[in-house]
């Protein structure tokens, strides 16, 4: 009896010890994981000890994308300011979604969020913002074709579609809370971009962008509108760890600088300059044209297009998509000159002066041909096709969307292949496995459609535009 009590008690003990030891190893726990996290966390100090800021991103046209194999985005040229203003080389970590970037931010993925991220209170419990760099006002966007939206109470019944966890969400729900009787279709990474493209196309009836997605799409999707305005103004912002104070002041006086000094103009007037001009096929102004500025040329893009073993006439067709014949084009990308070369390609295509269109033509039609002995796999209608679609869009992507070809029993040495897998790149269950990653896949679609309407033209008619060589 007394041994059976004795061994109660100290069975009594043991269990007390183990409940003992899992309180301690909580309190341990809950004590280390701010530790743990302020270690993941990026200061200032780290990003200058190290000489390299990784950037957290995404991939989409607004912030972060591949042209002709070089980076771009208005984020992205941003970002590559602020290391150059830090004195540090730049890192981009692309995020797998948008909702993971404030995760990745916290995991010590980066050193900060430069996405176009508008400040809310709700994402301002979860991080800390820079100041506003960029006005933005949401908008509802509607077919031009439809009836238009004049006051939000006319909402109710309709159906509008947004990506899940962004602040058109949090903003329509605001308008359900209100009374409005709206319903919301939420979409999972489907890019702003996509549904505007669905609008313009008849495929949904709403959806909702920021002003500057809008505007930066209206050139390709000119059948999409900004229908009435939803919310009131906001602004973008820089996001950054709650503790990383010192990295939000030295973005405050980073912005502070680049707006004084007109840097901050430039990349904006570079990806939101000339809004109102769109992409389409003018007939009438090519005939027009072509008539009064191809005999300056005719003469050099013969040459350049014997040597190289092409038709002078789709060379011809080629510049005129490119440039409308107009040496002194440049593209918000900062592609110059008739055959639209990037400065940083010019040495290469032995380029001197790149405005020389002579120089001009010669370096295009040598990075033309470039690109068609890379596909000799394929036979010379389908091989100049693709070919012209790398001018446009850079190699790399190309490949990748021959690479998903053959993923689709698709034929990566036919043009007809691509034309269905390169405008595939535009949603990231293609292009997060792809090599070269997110591609406006459609517009090299369009310019080889608009150049071959060009091509038919000139060799039906037969013209022949001057042949006297003008003084350059």
């Amino acid at each position: 009896m007394i041994s059976s009590a004795i061994y109660k008690i100290f069975r009594r003990r043991r269990a007390l010890q183990f409940v003992l030891v899992v309180l301690w190893v909580s309190v341990i726990i809950y004590v280390l994981n701010p530790i743990v996290n302020e270690h993941k966390f990026i200061t200032l100090h780290k990003i200058i000890k190290a000489g390299q800021i990784t950037v957290i991103t995404r991939n989409t046209p607004h912030c972060y994308y591949l042209y002709r194999d070089e980076p771009m985005g208005f984020e992205y040229e941003l970002a590559s300011e602020f290391a150059d203003y830090l004195g540090v080389t730049l890192k981009v970590n692309i995020a797998e979604s948008w909702e993971g970037m404030i995760p990745e931010l916290y995991g010590g993925a980066g050193a900060l969020i430069a996405a176009g991220m508008a400040i809310t209170p709700k994402r301002k419990k979860q991080v800390t913002f820079s100041d506003g760099y960029m006005d933005i006002q949401q908008h509802l966007i509607a077919h031009r074709n439809n009836t238009k939206i004049k006051s939000l109470e006319e909402l109710s019944g309709k159906t509008i579609h947004v990506r899940r966890a962004t602040a058109y969400q949090e903003r329509l729900e605001e308008l359900q809370a209100q009374g409005v009787a709206l319903s919301i279709e939420l979409h999972n990474e489907m890019p702003t971009e996509e549904l505007i493209q669905q609008v313009a196309e008849g495929e949904i009836a709403l959806t909702v962008a920021d002003s500057n997605i809008a505007l930066l799409n209206r050139r390709h999707y000119p059948a999409a509108i900004m229908a009435y305005p939803i919310g009131d103004q906001q602004y973008l912002g820089w996001a950054v760890h709650p503790k990383a104070r010192h990295l939000r002041d030295k973005i405050n006086s980073f912005f502070a600088a680049i707006k004084k000094n007109g840097r901050f103009d430039e990349i904006y007037d570079k990806y939101y300059g000339d809004i109102a001009s769109f992409d389409y096929v003018d007939l009438k102004a090519f005939h027009r044209n072509i008539k009064d500025r191809l005999s300056r040329y005719s003469p050099f893009i013969k040459a350049a297009a014997k040597e190289h073993g092409f038709d002078w006439r789709l060379i011809a067709a080629q510049i005129y998509q490119e440039s409308h014949l107009n040496p002194r084009a440049k593209s918000r990308a900062g592609a110059r000159g008739l055959m639209q070369i990037l400065p940083s390609t010019a040495g290469s295509l032995d380029i001197n002066d790149i405005y020389n269109p002579v120089e001009n033509i010669n370096g295009g039609v040598r990075y033309l041909k470039r690109l068609y002995d890379r596909f000799d796999d394929a036979d010379d209608t389908n091989r100049l096709l693709i070919a012209l679609a790398a001018y446009n869009v850079g190699h790399g992507h190309v490949e990748d969307a021959r690479n998903l070809a053959l993923q689709k029993n698709l034929d990566p040495n036919s043009w007809e292949s691509l034309a269905q897998t390169l405008p595939l790149l535009r949603y990231r269950k293609y292009y997060k496995d792809a090599k070269y990653g997110y591609c406006r896949g459609t517009e090299p679609v369009r310019y080889i459609k608009q150049i071959m309407v060009y091509y038919d033209i000139l060799k039906r008619q037969g013209i022949e535009y001057g042949e006297v060589q003008a003084s350059l």
